[in-house]
């Protein structure tokens, strides 16, 4: 008899997971973060993993806060062998990890102990890793800190965007989720602490880092590009207007001023520290994403042409 799941997750990177439990075990209850406002018009809307388990007819607990009144009570009553967590974003502390048998296990987007936190997938990209992955944990108080089942590689390619190799953690963690639980429950494969040595910490993502700072190199730059697609979108502001820079990539060159727009074999660019950042896809306030080309031909007056 397969043990009964309680799984907890809310975005889309959960979603992988929770389908592949539902394939091979009895999932009773799902715990996902409430409804939030989202969009243009801040429209109350229901995180993925909730979508998910409404169609699949599976219970739904979304509290505030993990000790708000009954949640534990619900736990209880659900009486689970182990709960699943991907991407849950709230801390569990000890009322909570002691009620399961096998504790609770975690898909965590690093290769810890580099990138323990809220973004290891922006932070892995923002600082150049060429290598990233998937850890299987064991959850403790601390954040991820906890013992380790199993991890995988997966490489970082010098063009790919937060919202891309997320998709691709997503597929392969539960992948690995689904390979190391059943040894874990039947103890052929034992936690094992994370070495002492390497840990770094990946801090929540807000609009304020979206920001670029031209006087900084051009490889920073393209890096804050791609870590911040789909969310929260690197920008730049230049004579009064924010721009938000949706795709974009470098052309290393000792022409051009630091933070002024120029126009580069048809492409609007913007010269940073060393480089030109070619304006591939970008959005004005209040537009559409649109094409680099596509802008220039509404606004010609872009920039001085450097070729």
């Amino acid at each position: 008899m397969s043990p009964r799941v309680v799984f907890f997750g809310s975005p889309e990177f959960a979603l992988p997971s929770l389908e592949k439990l539902c394939g091979k075990y009895t999932v009773v209850g799902v715990v996902s973060q409430p409804d939030r406002p989202s969009g243009r018009g801040k429209v109350l809307t229901a995180p993925p993993v909730k979508v998910f388990a409404a169609e699949h007819g599976l219970p739904v607990l979304q509290p505030e806060k993990l000790k708000d009144p009954g949640v534990v009570e619900k736990l209880q009553e659900w009486a689970a062998e182990v709960y699943v967590v991907a991407a849950f974003g709230q801390i569990f502390r000890k009322n909570i990890l002691t009620i399961p048998q096998y504790g609770l296990i975690n898909v965590h987007a690093s290769l810890l102990p580099r990138w323990r936190g809220a973004s290891p997938i922006q932070s892995a990209i923002l600082h150049g890793d060429s290598v990233t992955g998937v850890t299987i944990m064991r959850i403790d108080e601390g954040i991820d800190t906890g013992d380790m089942l199993s991890q995988k590689e997966f490489p970082i390619d010098e063009s790919i965007t937060a919202g891309e190799l997320s998709f691709q953690l997503a597929a392969l963690g539960a992948d690995l989720l689904l390979d190391t639980l059943p040894g874990y429950l039947n103890g052929s494969i034992q936690p094992v602490a994370q070495p002492a040595d390497g840990a770094t910490y990946a801090s929540m993502i807000s609009k304020e880092d979206a920001w670029l700072d031209l006087s900084q190199p051009m490889e920073v730059n393209l890096r804050k590009i791609r870590a911040f697609s789909p969310w929260p979108i690197a920008r730049v502001e230049l004579a009064g207007t924010v721009i938000q820079i949706h795709k974009a990539h470098g052309i290393p060159a000792g022409a051009g001023k630091p933070g002024t727009p120029y126009i580069y074999q048809g492409w609007p660019v913007i010269a940073s520290q060393g480089g030109l950042i070619v304006l591939e896809q970008l959005q004005l306030p209040g537009k559409r994403i649109m094409d680099g080309k596509s802008f220039l031909a509404g606004y010609p007056g872009w920039g001085t042409k450097l070729a």
